[in-house]
């Protein structure tokens, strides 16, 4: 059977199971331009810029349109060249044109093919609408004047994470995206997870920066500024510096924070052995005490509490299920509490205030430190939350030539972390962390999880993992729509599980909304990278870590681990 191909360009280019003439056009090696596509989302084609012409001259969309066997397409001629620069200049005269200080300047993708379209005049008058901007959020700020109605934003909101916090309103001139009856954000189901901000091609949805308060205190002769590094900014922060996608930069990025001014410098995958040895042993107490101490008995899993997105939207919308969520803090709030509490007898020996900044992947992390939860004596665990994308700009601020420095390691005592610790940055890392923690201590019990089918970036994963003489049945969810998909079967009785890890962002905390932008081929990368540093790691159980051992048995954690290291939703 002869193999189905198109000729694009003059060029024969042999296709398979593409979904539209885009892609194929893609593996041929040619970019055309794009506001409105996503190959996780829903086709919309109210860009237009992607438009081609067949063979008869007429114009189609591209990513809306099959392929089909031996179809010539043109995707550069006079007319489209014209066509697209016509758009581009549309968009441009009623939008905001301040570039050199808006936040997405030298990443906006309206400003990256204006230039790539060689436009340096537009000949409509500007009619920016004149809107209020909603910095409402603890993680996003909403700025409509920059809006293009491209409706990524739209789709990632309702059809990924199925939060529906924003979506079109009104029609023709007069369209705008926003919450319902024009309220802000704030008011919303919104769950922080920032996931609108990273598809949105311009500046109409942006994270909200912290940085002039983190600059503030590094300043402060009175301040001691600490900073904890989160797993999955160590395999993404280098793309920016021309390192390639999933390197392990972690000794490079303690150096920079030092140079930055940090005092010490520590790894979140110290806490996230501290996650899965009280989250584990919550699990364990489920499965032997759930029918007696559970509402619904053991008729629904323990689910994980490391994502502060996924606990929001339990709350908003599947309340009867917060009994059902751990209660362990996520990494970065242990961290932030241990942290807050070694430092205190020296704050008040020296006079001095420790300031507790952890930098992230992950928008919510934003509002998961402000909670009231998450306060002792009214003094947050964690004060700041930085992005990855805020660290690189504060590295670019400074100067500092991130793929020239030499790397460095973390500071004492919470200089150790497992492997288990660090693989919590990809979706699937927390629960094979756990399952290793009660698995027999050997390496063969740990190959067998490996390759149990909790490991990939599909949206929902579900195994079967003998421990102990017993079969556990766990599932694995990335993107909140996956994780209500899951909910309604096992409310619905369609599936059993004793354990579910969700995480709200696609993929994990390595497509985290703070992370810089990249397709799945780079998020991929940026996984492998995770395990690569997994299999390099002298430890790979968290219950192993000699540091962690020695807090349980002499240090802090002896008789207060549950007050340091456990919250209750939902009060």
């Amino acid at each position: 059977m002869s193999k189905k191909y198109m000729v694009i360009d003059g060029i024969r280019t042999e296709f398979t199971d593409e979904k539209n003439i885009l892609q194929v056009i893609r593996k041929a090696g040619v970019h055309v331009p794009t506001f409105c596509y996503y190959t996780d989302m829903s086709i919309y084609g109210a860009c237009r810029m992607c438009v081609v012409e067949d063979e008869r001259g007429g114009i189609i969309a591209s990513c809306s349109t099959p392929p089909k066997d031996k179809m010539v397409i043109k995707t550069n001629t006079s007319k489209l060249h014209q066509h697209r620069k016509m758009i581009l200049e549309l968009l441009l005269a009623s939008h905001c044109r301040d570039c050199t200080v808006c936040e997405k300047n030298g990443n906006c993708r309206l400003q990256m093919l204006a230039a790539r379209f060689r436009l340096t005049n537009v000949r409509f008058p500007n009619t920016h609408p004149d809107r209020c901007i909603d910095d409402s959020s603890l993680s996003i700020v909403r700025d409509p004047s920059k809006c293009i109605l491209c409706g990524d934003c739209v789709r990632m909101c309702n059809e990924v994470q199925h939060v529906g916090a924003i979506d079109f309103a009104h029609r023709g001139a007069n369209m705008v995206v926003s919450p319902a009856f024009g309220r802000d954000i704030v008011e919303t189901d919104c769950v922080n997870c920032g996931q609108c901000a990273a598809v949105c091609p311009t500046a109409a949805i942006t994270i909200k920066n912290d940085l002039r308060e983190v600059w503030q205190a590094l300043y402060a002769p009175d301040k001691r500024v600490v900073a904890q590094i989160a797993p999955a900014v160590r395999v993404a922060i280098g793309e920016e510096f021309g390192l390639p996608a999933g390197k392990n930069s972690v000794g490079k990025i303690f150096t920079a924070l030092r140079m930055l001014g940090f005092d010490t410098v520590f790894d979140t995958s110290f806490s996230a052995d501290l996650t899965v040895v009280e989250e584990a042993g919550e699990l364990v107490y489920k499965l032997e005490n759930g029918e007696k101490k559970y509402p619904l008995g053991n008729s629904m899993p323990l689910f994980t509490s490391c994502c502060p997105a996924w606990v929001r939207f339990v709350e908003t919308k599947y309340p009867e299920l917060l009994p059902y969520v751990s209660t362990c803090k996520s990494p970065m709030e242990m961290f932030g509490a241990v942290l807050k509490e070694h430092y205190k007898p020296a704050d008040q020996e020296a006079g001095v205030e420790t300031i507790s900044v952890a930098v992230m992947p992950c928008v919510a992390k934003k509002y998961e430190a402000a909670r009231e939860e998450f306060k002792r004596d009214n003094v947050p665990d964690v004060d700041y939350v930085i992005t990855t994308k805020e660290l690189i700009l504060m590295i670019k601020e400074l100067g500092i030539q991130f793929n020239e420095i030499e790397p460095s390691a973390p500071d004492m005592p919470f200089s150790i972390s497992s492997g288990a610790g660090v693989i919590f940055g990809v979706t699937g890392g927390v629960m094979e962390a756990a399952l290793r923690h009660v698995a027999e201590q050997n390496n063969e019990a740990l190959r067998e999880i490996e390759y149990s089918g909790i490991r990939g970036l599909e949206g929902t994963k579900v195994a079967e993992v003998e421990i102990g003489g017993k079969t556990l049945r766990v599932g694995v969810v990335n993107g909140l729509g996956n994780a209500e998909n899951l909910i309604q079967k096992l409310q619905r009785g369609e599936e059993k599980l004793d354990f579910v890890e969700v995480m709200a962002c696609p993929y994990g905390c390595i497509g985290g909304a703070g992370q810089p932008f990249g397709y799945q081929s780079v998020k991929q990368e940026r996984a492998t990278g995770m395990y690569k540093a997994d299999k390099s790691a002298i430890i790979k159980r968290s219950i192993e870590n000699p540091t962690l051992l020695n807090m349980y048995e002499n240090g802090m954690l002896k008789d207060r681990a549950h007050e340091l290291l456990h919250v209750h939703y939902g009060k």
